[in-house]
């Protein structure tokens, strides 16, 4: 099927696009995330596709990243989730944000996306417990305000035993700039209150 395009961006209207490839012109349903990305009309854009054949329609969604077409295809492997939903989970978080959420199990930020509903959110949750692989950086929300000690707390406090739930909680109270060791004791400590 088609996998990536590459041509001229000719119209935004969110959600959808339209990429001129040699005279052929693609209407692509992007989410959010990517459209914000776009280059202005005119200028050149490339983005990974998936395709969706059904009775009555081939469409064509485009994503910003590779990242971003694997989490959607993942998306569209839980029941009852189609293109739409997987369209607007991407719309409304990043894959990061939507990779912490499921390592944390927080339906709570799922439910904010319009059109998933609590059922869907826990749904969503258990199914892609085990299908989306989380980085640990990017658990523990990895930016400015956390150092690399985080990972390294992170994977002593998994190699101890605890969750990786468990783990991401605790990591999460601790000091942008806490060392490993006292970051461990103090995590450690956290734990045993709960």
């Amino acid at each position: 099927m088609i996998g990536r395009i590459t041509g001229i961006l000719l119209e935004k209207n969110p959600p959808q696009v339209l990429v001129d490839v040699q005279g052929v012109g693609y209407e692509i349903d992007v989410p959010m995330s990517t459209f914000y990305g776009l280059p202005k009309l005119g200028d050149q854009v490339a983005l990974f596709t998936h395709m969706v054949v059904r009775e009555d329609a081939q469409l064509l969604y485009g994503f910003g990243s590779d990242a971003e077409r694997a989490t959607f295809r993942t998306l569209l492997k839980v029941s009852g989730v189609g293109p739409k939903v997987g369209l607007a989970v991407l719309s409304g978080m990043s894959v990061n944000d939507l990779a912490e959420a499921v390592a944390t199990q927080e339906s709570g930020r799922l439910v904010k996306v319009p059109g998933i509903g609590k059922k869907t959110a826990e749904r969503l949750l258990l199914e892609l417990r085990d299908k989306l692989k989380v980085d640990v950086r990017i658990a523990v929300g990895a930016s400015a305000t956390k150092t690399s000690s985080t990972s390294d707390i992170l994977n002593a406090l998994i190699g101890l035993g605890y969750s990786e739930r468990e783990a991401l909680m605790a990591v999460k109270l601790l000091p942008a700039e806490v060392s490993v060791s006292d970051g461990i004791r103090q995590a450690l400590k956290s734990l045993s209150k709960v």
